[in-house]
C-alpha cells in the first residue's frame, strides 16, 4: 500500500487535467510550477503539502477531496508507462 495515496492523486489528476482538455504545462501555469513538476505529481512521485494539493484542485476547478478519492468500481486502471528502449547507436 506504500505510496498507493500518491498514485492515487496523480491518477486523479490527470484524469481532471485531461477532461478539461489543460496540458501539463497549461495546469503548471495555473499553480505557480513548472511542467515537470506535474508530471512527476501525476506519475505519484511527489508527497504533496496540503497546500500543494489545494493549489492543484484550484487550478483544476475542483475540491481538494476529488484528488483524494479512490478509483470508481470499473474505472479502468492508468496506463503504466512503456519500457525505454536504449538508444541506437
Amino acid at each position: 500500500m506504500d505510496g498507493e495515496l500518491q498514485r492515487t492523486v496523480g491518477r486523479n489528476i490527470r484524469r481532471i487535467r485531461a477532461a478539461r482538455e489543460l496540458s501539463q504545462e497549461e495546469l503548471a501555469e495555473l499553480i505557480g510550477n513548472h511542467r515537470t513538476y506535474v508530471g512527476s505529481v501525476e506519475r505519484g512521485e511527489r508527497n504533496l503539502s496540503l497546500r500543494s494539493l489545494e493549489r492543484l484542485a484550484a487550478g483544476l476547478g475542483v475540491d481538494p477531496v476529488a484528488l483524494l478519492a479512490p478509483p470508481a468500481p470499473g474505472e479502468p486502471a492508468p496506463r503504466e508507462p512503456a519500457p525505454r528502449e536504449p538508444a541506437a547507436s
